[in-house]
């Protein structure tokens, strides 16, 4: 149980600093956003703006970490079409940093009819692959990776992302009462790990204190109650 303790401790620490550093880097803003569901929501995670070499190693870092406290294990490496190719390339660099050196892999969108043709590239798909991906929203690109995995003989085994915003899903344009990752949790089969989540965010908004970041938690808070999920239901990996 002090393990378990000092543990959640670490993973809390790590969920901080990651958000502390998005909110810096002006990753995670604050405003308002449309979301693909066609929500307004009062924050946004954009990782296209870690756009240069240090922000990438870092955020590298915070994914190597997340994994090691998560104890999933995996044997490669998958980063889907587009976002979670550079991710997943560079989170393969810092764990071969660290001394794990695992095979890496990228789907195009469209596959190439020339040269080694299809749409897979990199190290053939085997053995438990690890979905690397940015923010999961609807489950798609899940559900379209896992497809691939299966099809080339390998077994979709996991998934970690940057942030798990902890609201409801939508099917047909309607909400559903749960997230996308509990979506791939109970219905796909993986383990799901997210180095930080929207309940941190909400704990970053009220440690950093200030009026703007009060008002900010306040919109945030207001956006979760009217489309979070149960946070009983999400499982054990953080």
């Amino acid at each position: 149980m002090e393990e378990e303790g000092v543990q959640s401790a670490q993973q809390s620490r790590l969920a901080q600093d990651f958000v502390r550093f998005a909110v810096e880097t002006g990753v995670l803003r604050f405003g308002e956003f449309k979301t693909k569901a066609g929500r307004l929501s009062p924050y946004f995670f954009n990782a296209g703006l870690f756009d240069d070499g240090a922000k990438l190693g870092r955020l590298a870092q915070f994914y190597a970490s997340a994994l090691q406290a998560s104890g999933i294990a995996f044997d490669m490496v998958f980063g889907p079409a587009y976002k979670g190719i550079p991710l997943a390339a560079t989170v393969a660099v810092e764990l071969a940093r660290q001394g794990r050196n695992v095979p890496f892999a990228y789907n195009r969108k469209e596959a190439k009819d020339h040269g080694e043709g299809g749409s897979l590239v990199g190290a053939p798909l085997r053995g438990r692959v690890l979905i690397i991906d940015d923010v999961m929203s609807a489950g798609t690109a899940a559900r379209e990776s896992i497809a691939l995995i299966r099809a080339a003989g390998a077994t979709p085994h996991a998934m970690v992302v940057a942030l798990d915003r902890q609201e409801k899903a939508t099917e047909n344009g309607q909400d559903v009462p749960y997230s996308a990752v509990q979506y791939v949790r109970r219905e796909l089969g993986l383990q799901v790990c997210a180095i930080a989540r929207l309940a941190d965010l909400l704990q970053y908004l009220s440690a950093v204190g200030g009026d703007a970041m009060a008002a900010h938690r306040a919109r945030v808070l207001a956006y979760r109650e009217r489309y979070g999920v149960d946070d009983d239901s999400e499982g054990d990996a953080s």
